[in-house]
């Protein structure tokens, strides 16, 4: 008796616990790393977009208030993973967006899953996320790997550099990146001479930057992102590196990294990005709002953010609830047309697909003015950059 009394006592606290929640009108969770390696990429500059993104569409939806959560899950996954499960479980949020770190992003994407979750990721690269890794409820949002592959790496092969060393990022991202890209080199006829695996957050690239000027490549592709690539250039000036013929290519460069760098150090770099404030008067529109509000211009993770938050509000609204089936159904629905991205579409797979840019960073006499940065070289088609759904090897397509 004792114990069905102690089984009910403990369902109706779970009960009590959890419906609040999420009657609690509609909630987001910026899961991002905060503190470390991605702090300028995406952080708390991301946290800002979403509430801006909750502003601009009058801050509830379907009558109910819309409130937006933050934490720092340290690009460990087992982290990310705790929180989101006490989000989901606990807090009652509907959607959790960011999640910068493919470790993360993945393994985040896998617990929504099982928890029927929205989760759009923004800030995490690698393109398993709509590939075999896909599922009904996950979207990816600003970019890929793939996409950056198609890009800079297109580009420069275009351009003559046909042999190619990488310096990688040693976790998901990093593979993804320097798979896709070695592929599309030899696609293209080109050469991959080698490869170093390196720890995320190192602070010496030295003996890995040896390594690359070895190989005599042409182009040594940087497949990592953040702070190690913002140190990895400096430290390759320090090598002579350019001066000695060898280009270096920045795989995921945005601006929070050109703006850290410096045009001095940056000049010349050509890279991908999905946005950048000064490309037409609606991204124009939302960099120089996120400005007056955070005294800095937003990169493609941040204005990724504005959108994904966005989207999903309007998704809400149009299926008249925040069921998750109802919602997912109708991201695939909606165009997506706001200061981030125009004419985007969002696949079966989840893949959001727009176009990007092919940009060039100016030379410091070449800059106007703070954050003029860029040289636009190429727009870069969404239906080239990313696979159709059919070829990404997302199971659900099939």
């Amino acid at each position: 008796m004792t114990s069905k009394f102690l089984a009910a006592a403990v369902a109706a606290f779970s009960l009590t616990t959890v419906l609040p929640a999420s009657a609690q009108g509609v909630k987001i969770g910026i899961l991002n790393d905060q503190s470390g390696v991605y702090a300028d990429y995406g952080g708390k500059w991301s946290y800002e977009a979403a509430k801006m993104a909750v502003e601009d569409f009058g801050g509830e939806v379907l009558g109910q208030k819309i409130e937006v959560l933050s934490a720092d899950h340290q690009n460990k996954p087992d982290l990310g993973v705790s929180i989101a499960r006490r989000w989901y479980e606990v807090e009652g949020v509907d959607m959790i967006t960011e999640l910068t770190t493919s470790s993360v992003a993945l393994a985040v994407h896998d617990l929504s899953k099982q928890m029927k979750k929205i989760d759009i990721v923004v800030g995490a690269a690698t393109s398993r996320l709509s590939g075999d890794a896909c599922q009904p409820y996950g979207f990816h949002w600003a970019y890929d790997t793939r996409a950056l592959a198609y890009g800079t790496g297109g580009a420069l092969v275009k351009a003559g550099g046909d042999s190619w060393f990488f310096m990688t990022a040693d976790y998901a991202f990093g593979h993804a990146l320097e798979k896709d890209t070695g592929d599309f080199v030899k696609e293209q006829g080109g050469k991959v001479l080698g490869a170093v695996r390196i720890p995320l957050n190192t602070a010496d690239f030295s003996s890995f930057l040896l390594q690359a000027q070895s190989s005599k490549a042409k182009i040594i592709g940087l497949a990592n992102a953040g702070l190690d690539t913002t140190n990895s250039i400096k430290q390759a000036a320090e090598f002579g590196i350019v001066a000695g013929g060898q280009k270096l290519a920045g795989l995921l460069l945005t601006a929070a990294e050109v703006h850290g760098l410096g045009l001095q150090a940056a000049q010349g770099l050509v890279l991908t990005e999905g946005y950048y404030w000064d490309v037409n008067d609606r991204s124009r529109n939302l960099g120089e709002r996120f400005f007056k509000r955070t005294g800095r211009m937003p990169n493609m993770i941040q204005a990724g953010t504005y959108s994904a938050t966005l989207q999903y509000l309007k998704a809400v609204k149009a299926a008249g609830t925040k069921d998750t089936e109802a919602v997912a159904k109708k991201l695939k629905e909606l165009p997506v047309d706001d200061d981030f991205a125009q004419g985007g579409k969002v696949l079966e797979n989840g893949r959001m697909v727009h176009d990007l840019y092919l940009f060039e960073v100016k030379k410091p006499s070449e800059s106007k003015k703070p954050w003029d940065y860029y040289k636009q070289l190429a727009v870069v088609p969404g239906d080239k950059a990313f696979p159709t759904a059919k070829e990404s090897g997302c199971p659900l397509t099939k």
